[in-house]
Protein backbone atom coordinates (compact mmCIF):
# COMPACT_ATOMS: atom_id res chain seq x y z
CA UNK A 1 0.00 0.00 0.00
CA UNK A 2 1.30 3.47 -0.39
CA UNK A 3 2.34 5.14 2.06
CA UNK A 4 0.04 8.18 3.37
CA UNK A 5 -2.80 6.93 0.14
CA UNK A 6 -6.41 6.27 1.97
CA UNK A 7 -9.48 4.33 0.48
CA UNK A 8 -12.90 4.29 1.39
CA UNK A 9 -16.09 3.02 0.16
CA UNK A 10 -19.85 3.90 0.99
CA UNK A 11 -21.85 1.80 0.54
CA UNK A 12 -25.50 2.89 0.20
CA UNK A 13 -29.18 1.81 -0.90
CA UNK A 14 -28.93 3.72 -3.75
CA UNK A 15 -24.99 4.54 -4.42
CA UNK A 16 -21.54 3.19 -3.42
CA UNK A 17 -19.07 5.80 -3.88
CA UNK A 18 -15.22 5.38 -3.66
CA UNK A 19 -12.60 7.84 -2.76
CA UNK A 20 -8.54 8.47 -2.85
CA UNK A 21 -7.16 10.47 0.03
CA UNK A 22 -3.54 12.21 0.04
CA UNK A 23 -3.53 11.94 3.69
CA UNK A 24 0.04 14.10 3.33
CA UNK A 25 -1.23 16.84 1.50
CA UNK A 26 -4.25 17.78 3.36
CA UNK A 27 -6.54 14.61 2.39
CA UNK A 28 -6.75 16.00 -0.87
CA UNK A 29 -9.22 14.06 -2.86
CA UNK A 30 -6.89 11.97 -5.83
CA UNK A 31 -9.68 10.40 -7.39
CA UNK A 32 -13.19 10.05 -6.66
CA UNK A 33 -16.55 7.84 -8.54
CA UNK A 34 -19.50 6.44 -8.16
CA UNK A 35 -21.79 3.30 -9.03
CA UNK A 36 -25.40 2.29 -8.28
CA UNK A 37 -26.03 -0.02 -5.53
CA UNK A 38 -28.82 -1.58 -7.33
CA UNK A 39 -29.65 -3.23 -4.30
CA UNK A 40 -32.71 -5.23 -5.84
CA UNK A 41 -30.57 -7.38 -7.84
CA UNK A 42 -29.36 -9.13 -4.77
CA UNK A 43 -26.55 -9.61 -2.55
CA UNK A 44 -24.16 -11.27 -4.87
CA UNK A 45 -24.61 -8.60 -7.36
CA UNK A 46 -23.95 -5.68 -4.85
CA UNK A 47 -20.60 -7.04 -4.07
CA UNK A 48 -19.83 -7.35 -8.09
CA UNK A 49 -20.77 -3.55 -7.31
CA UNK A 50 -18.08 -2.93 -5.32
CA UNK A 51 -15.60 -4.86 -7.28
CA UNK A 52 -16.56 -2.88 -10.41
CA UNK A 53 -16.13 0.45 -8.71
CA UNK A 54 -12.53 -0.69 -6.91
CA UNK A 55 -11.39 -1.94 -10.01
CA UNK A 56 -11.99 1.40 -11.95
CA UNK A 57 -10.31 3.20 -9.20
CA UNK A 58 -7.43 0.90 -9.52
CA UNK A 59 -7.49 1.29 -12.99
CA UNK A 60 -7.48 5.39 -12.77
CA UNK A 61 -5.38 5.50 -9.86
CA UNK A 62 -1.96 3.50 -11.47
CA UNK A 63 -1.72 1.28 -8.05
CA UNK A 64 -3.76 -0.98 -6.05
CA UNK A 65 -4.32 -0.49 -2.08
CA UNK A 66 -3.60 -3.06 0.40
CA UNK A 67 -6.40 -1.95 2.99
CA UNK A 68 -10.15 -0.68 2.17
CA UNK A 69 -12.23 1.17 4.71
CA UNK A 70 -15.87 0.42 3.92
CA UNK A 71 -18.76 2.24 5.26
CA UNK A 72 -22.03 0.35 5.67
CA UNK A 73 -25.76 1.26 5.91
CA UNK A 74 -25.85 -1.41 8.80
CA UNK A 75 -23.65 -3.02 11.44
CA UNK A 76 -21.74 -6.26 11.33
CA UNK A 77 -21.79 -8.41 14.47
CA UNK A 78 -18.54 -8.87 15.43
CA UNK A 79 -19.23 -12.25 16.74
CA UNK A 80 -20.52 -13.65 13.86
CA UNK A 81 -19.32 -11.65 11.01
CA UNK A 82 -22.47 -11.48 9.90
CA UNK A 83 -24.31 -7.99 8.56
CA UNK A 84 -27.75 -6.99 10.33
CA UNK A 85 -29.97 -3.78 10.78
CA UNK A 86 -29.36 -2.49 6.92
CA UNK A 87 -32.01 -0.70 4.80
CA UNK A 88 -30.11 -2.95 1.94
CA UNK A 89 -31.93 -5.89 3.19
CA UNK A 90 -30.51 -7.83 0.86
CA UNK A 91 -27.20 -7.44 2.93
CA UNK A 92 -28.61 -8.74 6.32
CA UNK A 93 -27.09 -12.02 7.17
CA UNK A 94 -24.83 -11.90 5.00
CA UNK A 95 -20.86 -12.03 6.03
CA UNK A 96 -19.95 -9.09 4.11
CA UNK A 97 -16.50 -8.25 5.16
CA UNK A 98 -15.21 -11.64 4.65
CA UNK A 99 -16.58 -11.64 1.32
CA UNK A 100 -15.37 -8.45 0.24
CA UNK A 101 -11.63 -9.59 1.95
CA UNK A 102 -12.22 -12.80 -0.69
CA UNK A 103 -13.16 -10.87 -3.49
CA UNK A 104 -11.26 -8.33 -3.51
CA UNK A 105 -7.97 -9.72 -2.15
CA UNK A 106 -7.87 -6.64 0.25
CA UNK A 107 -7.60 -6.37 4.03
CA UNK A 108 -11.50 -4.75 4.90
CA UNK A 109 -12.41 -2.56 7.88
CA UNK A 110 -15.61 -1.38 7.98
CA UNK A 111 -17.92 0.59 9.89
CA UNK A 112 -21.48 1.79 9.69
CA UNK A 113 -22.59 4.81 7.66
CA UNK A 114 -23.22 7.60 11.27
CA UNK A 115 -20.15 6.10 12.12
CA UNK A 116 -18.28 6.98 9.20
CA UNK A 117 -19.97 10.41 9.62
CA UNK A 118 -19.26 11.22 12.70
CA UNK A 119 -15.33 10.45 12.07
CA UNK A 120 -14.91 12.58 8.96
CA UNK A 121 -16.75 15.31 10.41
CA UNK A 122 -14.34 15.23 13.17
CA UNK A 123 -11.11 14.53 11.40
CA UNK A 124 -11.71 16.41 8.54
CA UNK A 125 -14.99 18.51 8.69
CA UNK A 126 -16.58 20.93 10.66
CA UNK A 127 -14.87 20.00 14.22
CA UNK A 128 -11.74 19.58 13.02
CA UNK A 129 -11.91 23.73 11.53
CA UNK A 130 -13.93 24.80 14.11
CA UNK A 131 -13.64 22.78 17.77
CA UNK A 132 -9.89 21.17 17.16
CA UNK A 133 -9.77 20.43 20.72
CA UNK A 134 -12.94 18.40 21.38
CA UNK A 135 -11.95 15.33 22.48
CA UNK A 136 -16.17 13.89 22.49
CA UNK A 137 -17.86 14.18 19.40
CA UNK A 138 -21.22 12.25 18.86
CA UNK A 139 -22.43 12.42 15.45
CA UNK A 140 -26.34 12.52 14.58
CA UNK A 141 -28.52 11.13 11.60
CA UNK A 142 -31.63 12.81 10.86
CA UNK A 143 -33.33 11.58 7.70
CA UNK A 144 -35.15 9.15 6.34
CA UNK A 145 -33.76 7.00 9.33
CA UNK A 146 -32.34 8.42 12.68
CA UNK A 147 -28.42 6.76 13.66
CA UNK A 148 -25.77 8.13 15.51
CA UNK A 149 -21.90 7.67 15.69
CA UNK A 150 -19.48 8.66 18.69
CA UNK A 151 -16.01 9.47 18.24
CA UNK A 152 -13.68 10.13 20.95
CA UNK A 153 -9.85 11.28 20.61
CA UNK A 154 -10.67 10.89 16.72
CA UNK A 155 -11.32 6.93 16.80
CA UNK A 156 -14.71 5.69 17.03
CA UNK A 157 -16.52 3.50 20.07
CA UNK A 158 -17.96 0.54 18.22
CA UNK A 159 -18.91 -1.16 21.30
CA UNK A 160 -19.37 -4.80 22.44
CA UNK A 161 -21.78 -5.85 20.01
CA UNK A 162 -21.22 -2.94 17.29
CA UNK A 163 -24.03 -0.41 17.99
CA UNK A 164 -21.82 2.07 19.87
CA UNK A 165 -23.56 5.48 19.35
CA UNK A 166 -26.77 3.63 17.55
CA UNK A 167 -29.18 5.99 19.30
CA UNK A 168 -31.67 5.78 16.94
CA UNK A 169 -33.88 2.93 18.08
CA UNK A 170 -33.54 4.20 22.04
CA UNK A 171 -37.02 4.31 23.60
CA UNK A 172 -37.84 8.37 23.62
CA UNK A 173 -40.40 8.66 26.82
CA UNK A 174 -43.29 10.84 26.38
CA UNK A 175 -43.99 11.02 23.16
CA UNK A 176 -46.08 8.36 21.32
CA UNK A 177 -44.47 7.09 18.11
CA UNK A 178 -45.14 4.86 15.64
CA UNK A 179 -44.28 0.87 14.66
CA UNK A 180 -40.38 0.74 13.91
CA UNK A 181 -38.64 -1.96 11.92
CA UNK A 182 -36.51 -2.75 15.21
CA UNK A 183 -39.52 -4.02 16.68
CA UNK A 184 -39.88 -1.08 18.66
CA UNK A 185 -42.88 1.28 19.00
CA UNK A 186 -42.00 4.60 20.35
CA UNK A 187 -38.31 4.85 19.30
CA UNK A 188 -36.32 7.86 18.11
CA UNK A 189 -36.31 6.84 14.99
CA UNK A 190 -39.82 6.16 14.65
CA UNK A 191 -40.84 10.05 15.85
CA UNK A 192 -37.63 11.82 14.73
CA UNK A 193 -37.34 10.73 10.79
CA UNK A 194 -38.40 12.72 8.45
CA UNK A 195 -41.15 9.47 7.54
CA UNK A 196 -42.00 9.58 11.32
CA UNK A 197 -42.73 13.17 10.82
CA UNK A 198 -44.87 13.62 8.26
CA UNK A 199 -46.69 10.89 9.08
CA UNK A 200 -47.40 12.34 12.58
CA UNK A 201 -48.98 15.05 10.29
CA UNK A 202 -51.15 12.35 7.75
CA UNK A 203 -52.69 11.05 10.92
CA UNK A 204 -53.73 14.19 12.52
CA UNK A 205 -55.19 15.82 9.33
CA UNK A 206 -55.76 12.91 6.77
CA UNK A 207 -53.31 14.49 4.77
CA UNK A 208 -50.20 13.73 3.19
CA UNK A 209 -47.46 16.24 3.07
CA UNK A 210 -43.92 16.47 2.52
CA UNK A 211 -42.06 17.61 5.59
CA UNK A 212 -40.86 20.31 3.69
CA UNK A 213 -44.13 22.05 3.18
CA UNK A 214 -45.10 20.95 7.08
CA UNK A 215 -42.33 22.86 8.21
CA UNK A 216 -42.97 25.85 6.09
CA UNK A 217 -46.81 26.08 7.43
CA UNK A 218 -45.52 25.56 10.68
CA UNK A 219 -43.49 28.65 10.24
CA UNK A 220 -46.28 30.68 8.66
CA UNK A 221 -48.24 29.72 11.63
CA UNK A 222 -51.04 28.89 9.20
CA UNK A 223 -51.26 25.18 10.52
CA UNK A 224 -52.08 24.03 13.73
CA UNK A 225 -51.01 20.55 13.38
CA UNK A 226 -47.81 21.85 11.47
CA UNK A 227 -46.87 23.52 14.84
CA UNK A 228 -47.46 20.45 16.55
CA UNK A 229 -45.49 18.36 13.90
CA UNK A 230 -42.55 20.80 14.18
CA UNK A 231 -42.48 20.86 17.81
CA UNK A 232 -42.67 17.56 18.03
CA UNK A 233 -39.53 17.52 16.33
CA UNK A 234 -38.02 19.77 18.55
CA UNK A 235 -38.86 18.64 21.71
CA UNK A 236 -38.38 14.79 20.54
CA UNK A 237 -34.74 16.00 19.50
CA UNK A 238 -34.47 17.64 22.99
CA UNK A 239 -35.57 14.49 24.83
CA UNK A 240 -33.01 11.88 22.67
CA UNK A 241 -30.21 13.73 22.59
CA UNK A 242 -30.19 14.58 26.51
CA UNK A 243 -29.98 10.50 26.89
CA UNK A 244 -26.28 11.19 25.02
CA UNK A 245 -25.46 14.19 26.72
CA UNK A 246 -26.31 12.46 29.78
CA UNK A 247 -24.00 9.69 29.40
CA UNK A 248 -21.17 10.83 27.05
CA UNK A 249 -21.33 14.39 27.65
CA UNK A 250 -20.15 15.60 24.47
CA UNK A 251 -17.85 18.79 23.51
CA UNK A 252 -19.66 18.52 20.15
CA UNK A 253 -22.73 17.36 18.16
CA UNK A 254 -22.95 17.41 14.76
CA UNK A 255 -26.44 16.94 12.75
CA UNK A 256 -25.87 15.73 9.46
CA UNK A 257 -29.11 14.12 7.20
CA UNK A 258 -32.33 15.93 5.64
CA UNK A 259 -34.12 16.44 8.58
CA UNK A 260 -30.78 18.47 10.29
CA UNK A 261 -31.05 21.05 7.87
CA UNK A 262 -34.23 22.41 10.24
CA UNK A 263 -33.10 25.04 11.69
CA UNK A 264 -35.65 25.17 14.49
CA UNK A 265 -33.24 22.17 15.76
CA UNK A 266 -30.43 24.62 16.80
CA UNK A 267 -32.43 27.20 17.96
CA UNK A 268 -35.81 26.08 19.96
CA UNK A 269 -34.86 22.18 19.81
CA UNK A 270 -31.04 23.45 21.94
CA UNK A 271 -33.10 25.58 24.18
CA UNK A 272 -34.90 23.04 25.05
CA UNK A 273 -32.19 20.55 25.56
CA UNK A 274 -31.67 22.09 29.68
CA UNK A 275 -34.69 20.59 30.82
CA UNK A 276 -34.19 17.16 30.61
CA UNK A 277 -30.37 16.65 31.32
CA UNK A 278 -28.51 16.29 34.55
CA UNK A 279 -27.26 19.55 34.49
CA UNK A 280 -28.14 23.04 35.18
CA UNK A 281 -27.09 24.13 31.95
CA UNK A 282 -25.94 23.19 28.36
CA UNK A 283 -23.18 25.39 26.41
CA UNK A 284 -21.71 22.10 23.82
CA UNK A 285 -22.36 23.14 20.54
CA UNK A 286 -24.70 21.78 18.18
CA UNK A 287 -23.72 22.39 14.51
CA UNK A 288 -24.15 21.56 10.85
CA UNK A 289 -21.68 18.98 8.87
CA UNK A 290 -19.70 20.86 6.94
CA UNK A 291 -19.26 18.05 4.57
CA UNK A 292 -22.62 17.27 3.16
CA UNK A 293 -23.02 14.10 1.51
CA UNK A 294 -19.25 13.32 1.40
CA UNK A 295 -18.78 12.44 4.76
CA UNK A 296 -19.40 9.00 4.84
CA UNK A 297 -16.99 8.16 2.28
CA UNK A 298 -14.26 10.04 3.54
CA UNK A 299 -14.98 8.42 7.15
CA UNK A 300 -15.05 5.45 5.43
CA UNK A 301 -11.21 5.96 3.95
CA UNK A 302 -10.03 7.33 7.67
CA UNK A 303 -11.15 3.61 8.91
CA UNK A 304 -8.06 2.18 7.89
CA UNK A 305 -6.23 4.44 10.47
CA UNK A 306 -8.81 3.05 13.33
Amino acid sequence: MEEGILWGIDLGGTKIEGVILDQYNDNKVLYRERVPTEASKGYPHILNQVKKLVDSMVAHHGCRPTRLGVGTPGTMNRHSGLMKNCNATAINGQPMQKDLTNLLGIEVKMANDANCFALAEAKLGVVKHHYPDAQVVFGVILGTGVGGGLVINGHIINGHHGIGGEWGHNLLSGIEGRPCFCGKEGDNESILSGPSLEWYYHQKTGTQKPLKEIIERARAKTDSVAIDTLDRLTDGFARAISVVINIVDPDVIVIGGGVGNIDEIYTTGASRIPAYVFNHEFQAPIVKPALGDSAGVFGAAFLIEE
